[in-house]
């Protein structure tokens, strides 16, 4: 799926008199996603979400693709995650969970500066950076020119993040990108990834989520394992020092 649809919102006051209450009467675990132009509006929603009951943490959307101020700006540079992140940090008790983008050379490096800003876990990754164009008409398919790329598409590079965020930090890490099936979710899991969020499936299956836990389940009990913790971070990887070249085959 290629998105420009942005951040569409009502704003933090609307959220917590309109959204918020029936939300906190499910006795759902709400995670606010927030997103300013400035640090100064970061920390500024965060401080005012800390005073409202019912928001159990806050992801910190330093990623979005399809904003042109604030966003992905932050996100692309390892000074401005850190900024935001710490910033954010003095402003709330709540967990703080930067989300971080994958249009980045070095996706680990922006894990790590998120941990020393004090960041409680990171969420990875947000869409692709990309664009379609009408043949016919030769103009870009979005308005917006760019968009976000997500669904499985993206999911071989998603694990691969996930993975080299798991060798270097130590806080949670939820994984997504792509996410279909059962066994998308352990394929995370076993990559590193503590937790997982899905987006993009929810449009081709508003029901997907029981599939998802009933089928995780049956992948634990098939394998003898008790919690998920077991095979979070299990992924075997070769010793490729062991490995030796490939013969050439004369013909």
């Amino acid at each position: 799926m290629l998105n420009a649809i942005g951040l569409q919102g009502i704003g933090v006051r609307r959220f917590i008199d309109e959204r918020l209450p029936p939300l906190r009467d499910q006795r759902a675990v709400v995670i606010v996603n927030i997103c300013g132009t400035t640090v100064h509006e970061y920390a500024e929603l965060a401080r005012i979400l800390s005073d409202a009951p019912g928001v159990a943490a806050l992801e910190l959307n330093i990623s979005c693709p399809n904003i042109k101020e604030g966003g992905i700006t932050f996100g692309c540079s390892l000074q401005g995650a850190h900024d935001v992140v710490a910033a954010v940090r003095r402003a709330t008790p709540l967990p703080v969970i930067p989300k971080l983008t994958p249009n980045v050379t070095d996706v680990a490096s922006f894990a790590r500066a998120a941990e020393e800003a004090g960041a409680d876990a990171v969420s990875l990754v947000n869409t692709f950076l990309a664009m379609a164009i009408d043949v016919e008409t030769r103009r870009p398919r979005l308005s917006n020119v760019f968009g976000g790329l997500s669904g499985p598409a993206i999911r071989p590079i998603a694990v691969r993040m996930v993975y080299e965020c798991r060798q270097a930090v130590r806080i949670p890490i939820m994984g997504m990108g792509g996410i279909m099936t059962a066994d998308d979710v352990v394929e995370f899991l076993i990559a590193g990834a503590d937790a997982v969020q899905v987006g993009t499936a929810n449009f081709v299956d508003p029901f997907i989520w029981p599939k998802l836990l009933d089928g995780l389940t049956a992948y634990l009990a098939r394998h003898g394992h008790g919690a998920v913790r077991d095979i979070v971070g299990t992924v075997e990887i070769p010793d490729r020092s062991a490995t030796t070249a490939p013969q050439r085959i004369s013909t």
